[in-house]
């Protein structure tokens, strides 16, 4: 992998603060939220953007056929991967032994907790809220919970995505490769990245951010885990409010770590309880930032993983 390349100094660089709008936000309580947009029972949430003419929509952005692969690699090495800390993967090779004239096979067996490792998708079943276990749409604890998978909101629910995507690359927007940690990206950031790119977001679309901290993985995964930059809680709510089919980044968590004073990944809470926004983190975004591909087709398909909280995903961007 190539060496991390500064064109300026971090340390020279201000950026600057401005009023979180949103700072006040909390979980509304669930007869404020509950039934979702998506009508009383829905499971889907933001998938629900995923109709024919999303598709069709996003097959008109490809016109080189360049695909870009956005998954890191899974693996046990941490010189090649990043897994969340507490997690684990673990790969062992079951090999066959060599016959005279006969084929035979080699298989594997993968230890692993797939719904939260690498570039992975959050279901809804993975946040909830309060003392009674409230999830997106007001799905509770003791109705769906099992030892055997979620009875309800498992990623299962959420099928093949595909839509337009468009990179908002905060990064370039301040001059840099990769933001500070803990640097909290505002709606003005946003909105200002896309002015830039001569983009605007539309309904149905997949926001992705390039913060640059995806640069890290492999190279110093202690740091990626201790903190990022990321989306704040008042650049969540009007990430939420443009409708996206997903909101993704190259960081853990899509938000910023530390939280924001009084939080605790609040934008989690926002997105996957309150909205049914679906989030997708620790995406490698270098290609696709270098190339200025700002609008293409997005897909991913997570795994049928039945009642799991999400998935490990390989999702491509194709122009």
């Amino acid at each position: 992998m190539r060496p991390i390349i500064f064109a300026v100094s971090l340390a020279a660089i201000s950026f600057a603060s401005s009023t979180l709008c949103a700072q006040g936000w909390k979980m509304p309580p669930d007869s404020e939220r509950c039934p979702s947009k998506w009508g009383a029972g829905d499971q889907r949430g933001s998938a629900n953007w995923m109709k024919p003419e999303t598709v069709l929509r996003a097959t008109k952005l490809i016109r080189t056929g360049q695909v870009f692969e956005l998954a890191e690699v899974l693996s046990p090495d941490p010189k090649e991967s990043y897994l969340n800390a507490g997690r684990q993967y673990s790969i062992y090779t079951k090999p066959a032994i060599p016959e005279k004239d006969a084929r035979v096979e080699n298989e594997e067996l993968i230890v692993s907790e797939l719904g939260q490792i690498g570039t992975q998708i959050d279901a809804f079943a993975h946040q909830m809220y309060g003392e009674e276990g409230s999830f997106y749409n007001c799905f509770k604890q003791r109705d769906i919970a099992s030892r055997s998978g979620f009875k309800k909101l498992g990623v299962e629910n959420f099928g093949m995505l595909m839509s337009r995507g468009v990179l908002i690359d905060v990064a370039a927007l301040k001059g840099v490769g990769m933001l500070p940690g803990g640097y909290v990206i505002t709606t003005d950031d946003l909105q200002q990245a896309l002015a830039k790119e001569s983009m605007k977001l539309q309904p149905g679309d997949v926001a992705v951010i390039n913060t640059g901290w995806g640069r890290l993985i492999g190279k110093d995964n202690e740091r990626y885990n201790k903190t990022s930059p990321g989306i704040g809680v008042a650049a969540a709510d009007w990430l939420a409010h443009q409708d996206p089919m997903l909101v993704a980044a190259d960081n853990c968590c899509v938000e910023v770590r530390p939280s924001e004073p009084g939080y605790q990944l609040p934008v989690h809470g926002m997105m996957l309880i309150q909205y049914g926004v679906i989030l997708l983190e620790n995406l490698k975004l270098e290609q696709l930032a270098e190339a200025h591909a700002y609008e293409f087709a997005f897909i991913v398909q997570p795994l049928k993983l039945k009642g799991a909280t999400g998935s490990t995903v390989v999702p491509v961007a194709i122009r």
